[in-house]
């Protein structure tokens, strides 16, 4: 019995799940993290309810100055997200300090927030971008 067909079959169907396996959904081994450099997410609505609530704040705008700008929520503070890992400590000395970070659209505020965190910031909030904003801007 030739057992080379089914030898080939066995390997080239190995072979093809291995490219799905890092495309599901589901968390694995790898996404366990015991990592606490975590922020939350919120939506506009509830980023909101927080201005007016919380006090001691920040609203940290991570786009460019030119976006800024052109338009951003009141009392917003602006640090670019590209710079916020070397100028964060100066522009937010308090690492305790409820954070409120939104962007354009919501990519860069997560990329912002994540850098934070990863800074030892431990009360950062992202809600997004201010494109899904539906409050007052300047």
């Amino acid at each position: 019995m030739n057992r080379r067909p089914l030898i080939l079959a066995v390997l080239v169907g190995s072979l093809a799940a291995i490219p799905l396996a890092g495309c599901s959904n589901e968390p694995g081994p790898a996404a366990a993290s015991t990592d606490a450099s975590t922020y939350e997410q919120v939506d506009a609505k509830r980023a909101k309810e927080l201005m007016d609530t919380e006090e001691g704040y920040v609203i940290l705008d991570v786009r460019t100055q030119a976006e800024y700008d052109g338009g951003h929520i009141p009392g917003a503070v602006v640090l670019p997200h590209d710079a916020v890992t070397e100028n964060a400590a100066r522009t937010l000395p308090d690492k305790d300090q409820l954070i409120l970070v939104y962007c354009r659209s919501g990519n860069r505020s997560k990329q912002a927030s994540q850098a934070l965190a990863d800074l030892g910031y431990t009360n950062v909030v992202e809600f997004g971008g201010i494109n899904d904003w539906p409050y007052e801007v300047e």
